[in-house]
């Protein structure tokens, strides 16, 4: 996700997708065995999207449904339809405001809201309507990264910087917790422990999701792999990016080129079949084609693709070997784009996703 819209080359995706094969190969493992470590039931409240409102930051929150939708709001204009939290469609069950920011502090991140380029928009208003959507039974959190941002964790003090800050956020704001949407490197260890202060502080109704790119979660030993496994226990759910990629390996081994409902289906099998629960799975695509550069599906193929892996239903050539019915949902970039086009994408994918067994 970016403040424009990234773009990837296919080749390049298909190249490094090919280099892992090679590289598992190398290794004595296989494409499908080497391409996952997390785990997204383990029976914590959290996997299950119990969310109890055990702090003040906390508070109001309610669970985070079995069957969710998450959606990114734009706290800036770039040419989507510019929203109030307040207009936010309802099928978001999840909403992250993106982005924080950096600061001149290692780790430590901070929020700007865009008041000018929202038309006025006020902290008072975004804080209120931050409670309303709470009071409904939405979870708000912030998240951090996207392909411009520049926040590193890459030390134990900024590790504390970065849990410190993102717990005064969500005490001054009143987020649910945090999105991870590092796309410029992170460190497994280091934001492990700024992950574990934080679930310390915010405690049990903390929210965290992540965004990962496609090539984030080929390989276990990815630094996303890593720190997904070691926070396991308390994720709620990886919401992987199947965009801007261009083609990757599906976890029979095969390539598949992005755009498909193969694409889909193949590389979250690497997850749901690598140690991440179903209910830590979601599908990441665009809400319309200028939401990024490529990999653009129609709402349908998302679709297709969680009756795929819930049912078994809908499947293309790729047909995992079980189904998945407690498969978490989907993402969308952005709410903005979504209401650009009408909210066609949440008004197809957000009833089916809850209509999910």
């Amino acid at each position: 996700m970016d403040r424009a819209r990234r773009t990837r080359s296919a080749l390049v995706g298909g190249l490094a997708a090919l280099g892992l094969a090679i590289a598992g190969l190398a290794t004595g493992g296989t494409a499908s065995a080497d391409a996952a470590p997390s785990a997204k039931d383990a029976g914590s409240r959290a996997a299950t999207g119990t969310q109890a409102a055990g702090t003040e930051a906390a508070a109001g929150a309610r669970a985070v449904p079995k069957h969710a939708v998450t959606g990114y709001w734009q706290n800036f204009n770039n040419g989507a339809t510019v929203q109030k939290l307040s207009q936010v469609q309802n099928q978001y069950d999840i909403i992250a405001v993106a982005f924080a920011d950096a600061t001149g502090t290692p780790g430590q991140v901070t929020f700007n809201l865009d008041s000018a380029g929202l038309g006025g928009y006020t902290v008072d208003q975004f804080k209120a309507d931050i409670k309303a959507k709470k009071a409904a039974g939405k979870s708000v959190i912030i998240s951090v990264g996207g392909e411009r941002g520049a926040v590193a964790v890459n030390s134990s003090a900024a590790a504390t910087n970065f849990a410190n800050s993102v717990y005064s956020l969500m005490q001054q704001y009143g987020f649910d917790g945090v999105d991870i949407d590092l796309e410029n490197g992170l460190n497994s260890t280091y934001m492990t422990q700024a992950l574990k202060s934080l679930r310390q502080k915010a405690g049990s109704g903390l929210v965290l999701t992540m965004a990962p790119q496609t090539i984030d979660m080929q390989n276990k030993n990815n630094e996303y792999f890593k720190t997904a496994l070691n926070v396991k226990d308390f994720l709620t759910v990886v919401n992987m990016q199947y965009y801007n990629s261009g083609s990757m390996l599906g976890c029979d081994g095969k390539v598949y080129s992005q755009g498909s409902v193969d694409f889909l289906t193949a590389l979250a099998c690497i997850q749901l079949e690598g140690g991440l629960a179903p209910s830590q799975v979601g599908i990441g695509t665009p809400a319309s084609t200028r939401g990024a550069g490529s990999g653009y599906v129609a709402p349908s193929v998302v679709n297709n693709a969680l009756n795929c892996l819930a049912k078994g239903t809908n499947c293309g050539s790729f047909k995992p070997s079980k189904t998945y019915p407690g498969i978490r949902g989907a993402m969308t970039w952005s709410t903005n784009w979504d209401a650009a086009g009408g909210n066609a994408w949440s008004n197809a994918v957000g009833p089916h996703v809850h209509g999910l067994p």
